[in-house]
């Protein structure tokens, strides 16, 4: 189990459970990120490119509803997050993609930002068909430290669960690391 020690997801747990927002959010500056990702764990190893677009950023009332939904559980986060309007996609370069359904980012330090995403991770025909144990790690995870630059790095946890203990959560990855992204640019798109 991997213990929500990380500083990004830390953040996101506290703008979810606290009365307010921490930093306001943007309303009209989509974005895209495009990263290195790189794999090492118990399923195997490997490298290539994954391109997150956020079109919107998450509202206070949809911050509110996870934050609200997160007490009551997995199932009924899974529900509370498939039920959100999209605020982008993820992809890899030769991928359709799928939605994203919370993005939220603030002020770093350095003049740069931390960023959260959070969705639901898909499942397929055959995974839904055969509840394999993977069934029970519904959840992607990402965070992201981008530098004044537009340039960072990050993790995502891919199948994941998402655990709550008091006032912190725990991450839980069917895999033993989450995927580390290198190399993160983000650009401004239309």
């Amino acid at each position: 189990m991997l213990k929500f020690t990380t500083l990004g997801i830390f953040l996101w747990m506290a703008a979810l459970i606290s009365g307010s927002s921490v930093v306001a959010q943007t309303n009209g500056e989509r974005e895209e990120f495009s990263a290195a990702a790189i794999v090492s764990d118990n399923l195997g190893s490997g490298a290539g490119r994954v391109i997150m677009q956020v079109t919107r950023w998450s509202t206070e009332t949809e911050r509110s509803r996870l934050a609200s939904t997160l007490v009551k559980g997995n199932d009924a986060l899974l529900d509370a997050l498939r039920d959100m309007k999209s605020v982008g996609t993820m992809r890899t370069p030769d991928s359709v993609g799928y939605d994203l359904r919370y993005a939220h980012q603030e002020p770093a330090e350095d003049g740069g930002r931390r960023i959260v995403i959070a969705t639901d991770r898909p499942i397929g025909f055959w995974e839904a068909a055969n509840q394999p144990r993977t069934i029970e790690y519904p959840f992607t995870v990402i965070q992201m430290q981008i530098d004044k630059n537009g340039e960072g790095k990050g993790t995502m946890s891919y199948a994941t669960k998402i655990i709550p203990r008091g006032n912190n959560i725990e991450l839980e990855n069917f895999t033993t690391s989450p995927v580390m992204l290198t190399q993160i640019t983000a650009k401004k798109i239309d």
